[in-house]
């Protein structure tokens, strides 16, 4: 008896343990059932590696997890699928197009130094570049937003005007750069046909990449003391910050501009004073000012600090699933697995009595464990993953029914009702065991084989697996032989109609 109580205490107080853990953390939602963005990215060969192979798509994922943690979105997944593809899942991320965009590009960045002997083209050009970026940002809802903020004055004094480009400016530098404009184009193409060519043109006026972003060592943001706008600060290692300073040197006072460029764009054109023409900009630090909004300087901080994809990606398919469908999905989890055990607790009861009530109890211990596992490991509960909660639920109430029938034929058999017990669980222990054995072989198959969901499905079907066994042979055998402790339960008649008993049968005390 005593020992009986000790196993039920034991039991008790991981149930207690179970429910706190429930409370305190709580269950982490995937993409269906929470909503959010999933994006779908293919890695391409460039000029140096002709083929991708598992060793390129390991490299990428690795860039682009250090991506997804700057962003800050929490939960998410990034899986391979085949040999040349990754699928990013964002829970309650409900822009993916900023996540594509930060997590699409290469992050490619280069310091360049402007060549001798094209000052006067720049000169012209960068005028225009500027001019460009200033009308395009304007239509932006972020920078017009930042940009109303910063035109915020006393009253009674003039707001300046916003930046212009009128059709007779347009037409102007179309012939300028020896461009005819585009025929039924409207003015946000041609503006975006323009900067796309003044960048071009920018970009080869630089000499070689002398500084890359491998010279990092972090990046951050922060805003500018002067406006709105927002800049991106820089810190080289070592070696990067002694190529600084002989870079920053050797432009120093020549009136040449050092070009950052980012992904064959250039973001910054700076030019350096003389005072640095002895030693060069030294300290190993940098600041990229380039009218960022603070998304915008965020994006890039993100990017620099995950480094530079050695690959390029393509986003082939981006899905995004709203909040009220994954409302709706789980209403109807839900409800089909409070639906599922409430038949399986039904059939337990009808068919086997008071064994079934002990196994209804044990399989409500057992769901409670399942779920504060998933909310300690954590696992991150999908729809597939609620299926194999509810397959496992099926394999552990098998575990049940098998042992229930081993102390049934025990007791037509004519054995007391004690050792019936006893005897149903050892009879039955080899069956279960093995049972579970092949479904955890089953798991590690589809876990080792499978991608994406189907891991979803193997976690937590093999976590369920485990805690069966667990249910099964200790929560189900200590609860049944505590009530047996109780001369009032010990009736042959609760575990087996009266009809199916030997004609001779023992004492219900016995």
């Amino acid at each position: 008896m005593a020992r009986q109580q000790g196993w039920f205490a034991l039991i008790l107080a991981l149930a207690i343990a179970a429910g706190a853990l429930l409370a305190t953390y709580g269950l982490q939602l995937g993409l269906d059932l929470r909503g959010g963005s999933q994006l779908t990215l293919q890695v391409l060969p460039n000029a140096e590696i002709r083929s991708v192979g598992r060793e390129q798509l390991e490299a990428v994922k690795e860039v682009l997890e250090r991506r997804i943690n700057g962003l800050g979105v929490a939960e998410s997944t990034l899986q391979t699928v085949g040999d040349d593809q990754l699928v990013l899942q964002l829970p309650g991320e409900q822009d993916p197009a900023r996540a594509a965009k930060v997590l699409g590009s290469t992050a490619l960045l280069e310091f360049r130094s402007q060549r001798p002997g094209t000052e006067k083209e720049m000169e012209g050009l960068l005028p225009l570049k500027r001019q460009l970026e200033a009308v395009i940002a304007s239509r932006d809802p972020a920078h017009a937003a930042a940009a109303a903020e910063d035109a915020a004055t006393p009253t009674g004094q003039a707001k300046p005007p916003k930046p212009t480009f009128s059709d007779e400016e347009r037409g102007k530098a179309f012939r300028a750069l020896g461009l005819s404009i585009p025929e039924g184009s409207n003015e946000a193409t041609q503006l975006e046909a323009l900067s796309n060519e003044v960048n071009r043109r920018v970009v080869a006026l630089f000499g070689p990449t002398l500084i890359t972003g491998k010279d990092l060592v972090t990046a951050g943001r922060q805003q500018q003391q002067s406006g709105q706008d927002w800049e991106v600060t820089l810190n080289f290692t070592r070696a990067g910050g002694e190529k600084f300073a002989a870079l920053t040197q050797g432009i120093a006072g020549t009136g040449r501009v050092l070009g950052i460029v980012l992904d064959g764009r250039s973001i910054s054109e700076a030019t350096v004073g003389p005072e640095f023409k002895a030693a060069g900009i030294t300290g190993g630090a940098a600041t990229i000012s380039g009218r960022f909004t603070a998304e915008e300087a965020r994006d890039l901080e993100v990017q620099l600090r995950g480094g530079s994809l050695p690959l390029p990606v393509k986003i082939i398919e981006q899905r995004t699933v709203g909040p009220s469908l994954g409302a709706e999905n789980i209403r109807r989890s839900l409800a089909a697995a409070l639906a599922g055990l409430a038949l399986v607790a039904v059939f337990m009861v009808l068919v086997y009595r008071l064994p079934g009530m002990v196994a209804v109890l044990a399989l409500s211990l057992y769901a409670l464990f399942n779920l504060a596992l998933y909310s300690l490991i954590p696992v991150t509960l999908t729809l597939p993953g609620i299926a194999g909660f509810i397959l496992s639920v099926g394999m552990a109430v098998d575990a049940n029914v098998l042992i229930f029938e081993r102390v049934k034929e025990e007791l037509r058999s004519g054995n007391t009702l004690i050792r019936s017990i006893d005897t149903g669980f050892s009879l039955a222990f080899s069956s279960i065991i093995d049972g579970h054995v092949t479904g955890l072989i089953s798991c590690a198959a589809l876990f080792f084989l499978g991608t994406g969901l189907v891991k979803g499905f193997a976690v937590t079907l093999a976590i369920g697996l485990l805690l069966s066994l667990f249910t099964a042979l200790t929560c189900t055998r200590s609860l049944l032989r505590l009530l047996m402790s109780y001369p009032a339960l010990r009736r042959v008649t609760y575990f087996l109609p009266a009809r199916e008993l030997p004609s001779s049968i023992p004492s219900p005390a016995a």
